[in-house]
């Protein structure tokens, strides 16, 4: 008898979407359903399965070789450790409300690498195998410590290959000599723009001149380094969010078509000052409703505009392979391909789980930059850290293009077990994956034609929305 391993889930026009353990999916009714759980499949049913890959006889067969494949290429495989985030200091010159990663003020000493620091992390980079690497400095405000930025990048460029530099900046005091740092070409700029003027100045800067100041610094950003170097994040409150059409607006402002929007985040002092432990509900309506703008946007518009992180979970769907993203892979391994090095020298698998960490939650840390890593802790975190087994996903016919986040669980619930669908990460990305099918199977001109822009393709096949009469 053939093997025809199926998870499936309601449709939004009353037929049901299948899904097999390596991504293969397709449309078809509840008459299908019964005669598949019924074990009653005609030959129509298991022709259709075996020709769109569903299926195979036996094992060793050329059917199931290729569905081992297929389930292999959506697993992720941590390569050699080529990208770092570093801390150099906590201090930041604003006082944003949602800040998740619990920033001291700019005067508060002791918060920064001394030079015993520097050296160490230097040591720790040195270390590396690879040979090109990516170094991105978060802080607080990275700028504030030029200087270490500085010999970092002249270490690098110097050890690796190739070097590419990233620093999230607040873009609210940038000195002459930051702004020849910036201009460099191996360095990028990573930036927050809270959707309108209003916003950013309600959860930022709150006084007007600091407000004035932010956008003369990113009209210079995009004009000197043009905004191909430049991305601009949005930290949205879905309790209190500015429009989709205006937030799109604002980004096209200065030439930037791909928008990350952000929930605030459950971390830091947003912990006591937003109440996003349990809001998934809330951003998926305002998700939603931005994705909906989108379409309309695109429809008219010659400059197209895509939600990054809503075409990252699409190409998955459609692809193997896609894991550039760090928060959602399977298995989402931490600690190998990429750790944060945090004010204090110690090392963490991710910047969530320093943020975990900071506020006295859990010790998530790995190690030090003085002793070196030790895995234990990690080891046991990442023991939990693929969906493939979880009970709460094994029936889900998104579990292929899914992953897990176990930091943000323990943020959030303080434990990893709890059941996936009750957590905020499920809750979000089911949201998406039920948009994301929607639109492939929508009819709708508009939607086919965005589409097309998202996956990079110049008309959406309709092979791509197989339905099984």
């Amino acid at each position: 008898m053939p093997v025809v391993p199926l998870k499936f889930r309601p449709h939004q026009d009353g037929l049901l979407l299948f899904a097999d353990d390596a991504g293969g999916y397709f449309k078809s009714d509840h008459a299908f359903l019964r005669r598949y759980a019924c074990d009653q499949l005609t030959s129509g049913d298991l022709a259709f399965l075996h020709v769109n890959g569903h299926a195979y006889n036996a094992v060793g067969d050329l059917a199931y070789s290729g569905f081992e494949h297929r389930f292999a290429e959506r697993l992720y495989l941590p390569r050699e450790m080529d990208y770092v985030i570093l801390v150099p200091t906590l201090r930041c010159n604003l006082a944003c409300g949602y800040c998740q990663v619990s920033r001291v003020n700019e005067a508060t000493p002791g918060f920064d690498w001394d030079d015993s620091t520097v050296e160490a992390v230097i040591g720790f980079l040195d270390s590396l195998s690879a040979r090109k690497i990516k170094v991105e400095f978060q802080g607080g405000e990275p700028l504030l410590r030029l200087d270490v930025i500085e010999r970092i990048r002249d270490f690098c460029s110097q050890r690796f290959d190739a070097c590419e530099l990233v620093i999230c900046t607040n873009l609210q005091e940038v000195s002459d000599p930051a702004w020849d740092l910036l201009g460099r070409d191996d360095v990028f700029v990573s930036t927050s723009l809270d959707g309108n003027r209003m916003t950013h100045q309600k959860q930022r800067t709150i006084l007007p001149g600091k407000t004035d100041q932010f956008f003369l610094h990113l009209d210079f950003a995009v004009s000197r380094l043009g905004s191909e170097k430049i991305s601009a994040l949005p930290t949205i409150d879905p309790r209190n969010a500015p429009s989709p059409e205006e937030v799109i607006e604002t980004f096209l402002n200065y030439d930037i078509r791909s928008i990350y929007l952000r929930p605030v985040n459950y971390q830091g002092f947003a912990r006591k000052k937003f109440d996003a432990r349990g809001s998934a509900d809330l951003w998926n309506r305002y998700h939603a409703s931005f994705i909906d703008a989108l379409v309309e946007h695109n429809w008219s518009s010659a400059v197209p505009v895509e939600e990054y992180y809503f075409v990252h979970c699409l190409r998955r769907v459609l692809r193997s392979g896609h894991n550039g993203h760090v928060d959602l892979r399977n298995p989402n391994i931490v600690g190998h391909g990429y750790v944060v090095i945090d004010y204090d020298g110690k090392i963490y698998p991710t910047d969530e789980a320093r943020m975990v960490t900071r506020i006295g939650q859990f010790d998530m840390s790995m190690g030090d930059v003085f002793r070196g890593i030790s895995a234990e802790t990690i080891d046991r975190l990442n023991a939990e850290a693929l969906n493939n087994f979880h009970p709460d996903c094994v029936h889900c016919p998104y579990q292929a293009f899914c992953g897990v986040d176990l930091v943000d669980d323990i943020s959030r619930y303080g434990r990893i077990d709890m059941p996936k669908h009750m957590t905020d990460f499920c809750q979000r990305h089911t949201s998406i994956f039920d948009r994301i099918f929607a639109m492939i199977y929508s009819d709708d001109p508009k939607v086919k034609k965005t589409l097309a822009l998202w996956a990079g393709t110049s008309h959406f096949d309709p092979l791509l929305a197989k339905v099984h009469q």
